[in-house]
């Protein structure tokens, strides 16, 4: 599978961004799809799932800020940011096919990743 990310960038604390991942080779609609964070020092963590049938689940650090969904018609999946914190300073990754095993989410094809800093 091949993902492409778009939608990151430079915003202050309190806007909004949307990312946006593009992929291709699988078949879309079936699949899981997420997106994980990466800020410079720190391991990468899980920021928001999306299901086939579309449940959502979220880190507790965005919870009521970010929104994950999907466009199974345009195989994209976005994630909203809003009210965002210097703390979300990260390089953010689309992931496909993550599965949930023993209460985590493992993940699976990683895209390139977008860099999304938040100045305050």
């Amino acid at each position: 599978v091949q993902l492409v990310e778009s939608g990151g960038g430079l915003v202050q604390a309190g806007g909004s961004l949307r990312l946006s991942c593009a992929a291709s080779g699988s078949i879309f609609s079936r699949n899981a799809m997420g997106w994980y964070r990466q800020a410079p020092g720190k391991q990468r963590e899980l920021v928001a799932t999306i299901t086939s049938g579309g449940s959502t689940n979220y880190a507790d650090s965005v919870k009521g800020r970010f929104t994950i969904s999907r466009d199974n018609a345009k195989n994209t999946v976005y994630l909203q940011m809003n009210s965002l914190k210097p703390e979300d300073t990260a390089v953010y990754y689309c992931n496909a096919e993550p599965t949930y095993s023993g209460s985590l989410w493992l993940p699976g094809s990683w895209g390139q990743g977008t860099q999304v800093t938040v100045s305050s």
